[in-house]
């Protein structure tokens, strides 16, 4: 749950890339952010996943498909959060102690800090499944 006492997930840089190309897998994002529109859940994003997503559009598709997945994520209901001192610090301390991607610890960071679950097909958070639930999604 989060602090809000509504069960809370954290959309990592997987789970945006599949809502954007409209994969098979974003039915269970649209179900996530539909909770959170519905207001029977929290639903989060780290700006570094938000960064993550950006690059990897822009490098795929180019600078104007980047804009124009920015505005997309900014319609979304969800609270992107900076990356404050103590979130840093947490996400160092996951990256340092797990193999996964510095992005992949910022998410991991904030579901603990939110209680929440880490909305990802990405395998990468098997390894940090004892830090924070996932709600895994299939391809």
């Amino acid at each position: 749950m989060s602090s809000r006492g509504l069960p809370a997930y954290v959309l990592d840089s997987y789970a945006l890339l599949a809502l954007l190309g409209e994969e098979a897998c974003a039915s269970k994002v649209q179900a996530v952010l539909a909770k959170g529109v519905a207001g029977r859940a929290v639903v989060f994003l780290s700006i570094i996943n938000y960064g993550e997503v950006l690059y990897i559009v822009e490098r795929r598709r180019g600078l104007e498909a980047a804009r124009t997945a920015a505005a997309f994520i900014d319609r979304l209901p969800v609270h992107v959060l900076e990356a404050d001192r103590r979130l840093t610090f947490a996400a160092a301390h996951i990256k340092a102690r797990f193999a996964v991607s510095y992005a992949d610890a910022f998410a991991v960071a904030l579901a603990q800090a939110h209680n929440a679950h880490v909305v990802t097909g990405d395998p990468e958070f098997r390894r940090t499944e004892s830090l924070a639930p996932v709600e895994w999604l299939a391809r």
